[in-house]
This record gives C-alpha cells, sequence and structure tokens, in this order.
C-alpha cells in the first residue's frame, strides 16, 4: 500500500524545500500549477513558495498539501484546522445532507477525502436507484438499413461489404454525456484514493457503473449540460464531478502522478458566509438584504458592493474584508471605495467588515462638500458615514460562531 504524507499550513505562510517533506519536485509542480492559474495561488521565493488568501488541498506525488485558514496569527493553529469545512458547509459548497456528510466531522480527513466520499456516495445512490437512458446519435456501420444512411462513409466502408449499411442512428442507451462525465470523474478520482481507505469504495463504485465512452471533457462541454425533470437527480453528482475535474491537473505532472487541486478564494468564501448569515438574521424582518448588486461607473466598469441592506428608505452598505489591515487602520483606496458606493446607493452608513475580535470603531463622516438638490433654491448637504467592524469568526467550542450576524447587525446600528 502506497503512503501518503501530508502537511498542513494556514494562508500566507511559507514552505522551503526540505522542510516536512517537501522536496524540489514538489514545488516545481507547485510552480506550473500557479502559473497556469496567472500566479493567484502562491508567490514564489527562494527554494519555495508563500500561500496567499487562497485554501484548500493539493496532492501530488503522494504528498497532500493542507492550507487552512486562519483569521488571527496569534489564535492557536488546532482552533482553525476544521473551519474551512465548516465554512464550505454554510455556503452550500459542501452539501451537508449528502450521504457522506456524518464523516466531514472526523477532522484527521483532508478535503479532498470529503469531497471524494461525497461524491463516491452520490454515484453509488444513483447506480443503486438505476441509472437514467437517454437518446443519442451513433454513426456506424449496421446489418439493416435504420436512420440516414452517409453515402461518403457507406462507399468509404462497405466497397466490399455490400450487406453492411453506414448510417447515422439514434441509439437509447446509457453511454450518453451525463455518464461519460460521472465516468471522468471516477476514474480521477481512483487515481487519487489508491492506497487509501477509499480506494475499496471507488473500485466498487466503478466496476458497478456501466459501460460508457471515455471521453475527455471541457469546461465548455460541463456548461452546457441541461438537466430536465428525469436527469434532476444528477445534479448533486454532476456538480462534484465539475469541481473534481475542473481542479485536476494532467499536463502539470511531477514524476508519475498528476496533480489535483482543490482550492477556495478566502475573500469569496468570506463575503458569500457573512451575505447568507445576514440574510438568515433579517428574514421576516423589515430589512431586505441584497448581494452583488451593480451599477455603470464608468464605460464598462461597474461597482458592485458585497453586500446591501435596506430598511425603509435607508440604505447600509457591507464591504468584507478576510485580510486585516495594518494597524487596524483602513486603507485609502477601501475608504474611497466604500464613499462611491455611498454615493451611487445613496446610503447613510458603510462598514468596511473584517475578522477579528469583536470591537468596532465609530463611525465617522466623509469630509466632503456635496449637497443634494431638494427643491429649485434648496440644497442639502450630503452626510456620509464608513467604520470599521471586526467581528469574532469562532466561539470557545473552536465552531463557527452562530451570533455573527446579530453582531453585524449591531455594528451598522440597525
Amino acid at each position: 500500500m502506497k503512503t501518503h504524507k501530508s502537511i498542513s499550513v494556514f494562508e500566507h505562510q511559507r514552505l522551503y524545500v526540505g522542510a516536512l517533506g517537501f522536496k524540489q519536485l514538489h514545488l516545481d509542480a507547485l510552480l506550473k500549477l500557479n502559473d497556469y492559474h496567472d500566479g493567484h495561488y502562491f508567490e514564489p521565493i527562494a527554494k519555495g513558495v508563500k500561500f496567499n488568501q487562497y485554501v484548500g488541498v493539493i496532492q501530488v506525488d503522494g504528498l497532500t498539501i493542507e492550507i487552512h485558514p486562519k483569521a488571527d496569527k496569534d489564535d492557536d493553529d488546532n482552533r482553525w484546522k476544521g473551519v474551512l469545512l465548516q465554512m464550505l458547509k454554510a455556503c452550500g459548497k459542501l452539501k451537508a445532507e449528502s450521504s457522506g456528510a456524518a464523516h466531514v466531522k472526523r477532522q484527521h480527513l483532508n478535503l479532498l477525502e470529503v469531497y471524494f466520499e461525497l461524491y463516491l456516495h452520490e454515484v453509488e445512490t444513483l447506480i443503486r436507484k438505476g441509472v437514467i437512458k437517454q437518446y443519442r446519435k451513433q454513426t456506424q456501420n449496421t446489418k439493416a438499413l435504420k436512420g440516414k444512411l452517409e453515402f461518403a462513409g457507406h462507399i468509404r466502408h462497405n466497397a466490399v461489404h455490400k450487406e453492411r449499411f453506414y448510417t447515422t442512428h439514434q441509439v437509447y442507451d446509457t453511454n450518453h454525456v451525463l455518464h461519460q462525465v460521472l465516468y471522468k470523474a471516477l476514474t480521477i478520482v481512483d487515481q487519487f484514493t489508491k492506497g487509501t481507505r477509499l480506494c475499496d469504495l471507488s473500485s466498487r463504485v466503478l466496476l458497478n457503473f456501466p459501460a460508457v465512452d471515455k471521453k475527455n471533457i471541457t469546461a465548455q462541454q460541463l456548461k452546457t449540460i441541461k438537466l430536465n425533470r428525469k436527469s434532476n437527480s444528477y445534479t448533486e453528482a454532476l456538480e462534484l464531478a465539475r469541481l473534481i475535474i475542473l481542479n485536476y491537473s494532467p499536463d502539470i505532472s511531477s514524476g508519475k502522478e498528476k496533480m489535483l487541486s482543490l482550492l477556495f478564494d478566502m475573500n469569496d468564501l468570506w463575503e458569500t458566509y457573512i451575505l447568507k448569515q445576514v440574510k438568515k438574521a433579517c428574514e421576516g424582518t423589515s430589512i431586505e438584504v441584497s448581494g452583488q448588486e451593480s451599477k455603470s461607473f464608468w464605460g464598462s466598469n461597474s461597482l458592485r458592493p458585497d453586500i446591501v441592506l435596506r430598511q425603509g428608505e435607508k440604505t447600509f452598505i457591507i464591504d468584507t474584508k478576510w485580510k486585516r489591515p495594518l494597524r487596524s487602520s483602513a486603507s485609502v483606496s477601501d475608504l474611497r471605495q466604500m464613499y462611491s458606493y455611498c454615493r451611487f446607493w445613496d446610503a447613510e452608513k458603510a462598514m468596511l467588515l473584517y475578522p477579528g475580535d469583536a470591537s468596532g470603531n465609530k463611525f465617522k463622516s466623509y469630509l466632503t462638500d456635496d449637497y443634494l438638490k431638494v427643491h429649485e433654491d434648496e440644497h442639502s448637504r450630503i452626510d456620509h458615514q464608513c467604520k470599521m467592524g471586526f467581528v469574532t469568526v469562532l466561539d470557545d467550542a473552536n465552531t463557527l460562531n452562530a451570533d455573527i450576524a446579530k453582531r453585524i447587525l449591531d455594528l451598522l446600528e440597525l
């Protein structure tokens, strides 16, 4: 059985060759992966890499690198090791009701194993219920004339065999694009579960899966897949298959194994998490919450605040920031951005929201001479206010803070 080594690091941490089993071949693979994704994942440093805000897991050459989020560098590392799974579940990126969801609680599992197990259980459930058949076009030689006769192909293939017909006809079977996508993801999972506890489950699912053509699946093909009432049960399995296929890097190899990365931008994850929590807290109240509203700014450029709250005629803006500012002072660019949001959305208050110890500055007005025309000869001064707010992500039990939305509303004075 092949042994798998694991390294646990945190976002913005440095990892050097020679540390914790990290070798030059692993570094080379990571740098190729980084180039493939326009340098977003890491910053190359001498004999190593410095991780950015992307968290998740990378597996290459028998080495698993787990990158954990960590909002507070002074916190105990163990406090943050299970947070990513909790946030993915809270954001709907990891279905809590899936048949393998109970295993998510085992924090010794890395993120890839969690997704692999969920995917294998989803496909196994589809097989147990009975896979669907679909119509598809097939062009081949047949012994009976059916469908459309392809004259050029018929002459080319059947100059000798006069009893055959080269036709394009419809076939009703399980060898269709949905199963080809699922099978492609299954073969990837099978590569990365060799010698692990999921090896038997992966082999069993592959053995029971219907025979389909082996196809290279592209991102464009995945976008064009449409489900109907008959195939709706495939939704979760296809979403997991899409995640696995698009994060597989067959051309970035180091040694005999391929690379699979599953990384999430903590800025996006933090924004989604806060939006969902605030929406949930405001259900049944007079506060309306929306995310990613957009207004044209200049040419093809637009403004898009993370969260907009409305209560009656009052509007409030929240812009989420996962990385806390140095010396607890917001950058000038962030403050200018918030001022633009206030002007375009006619918002009274705006807040830059960071993870951190529960504290908050007071709202301060922008020192501008902006006026709003009320009547022909009457103008009223516009008073836009902004503040920095901090909310605690974890509670004493190292789980996500259940009162985070209430704290945010308190910071906005709602």
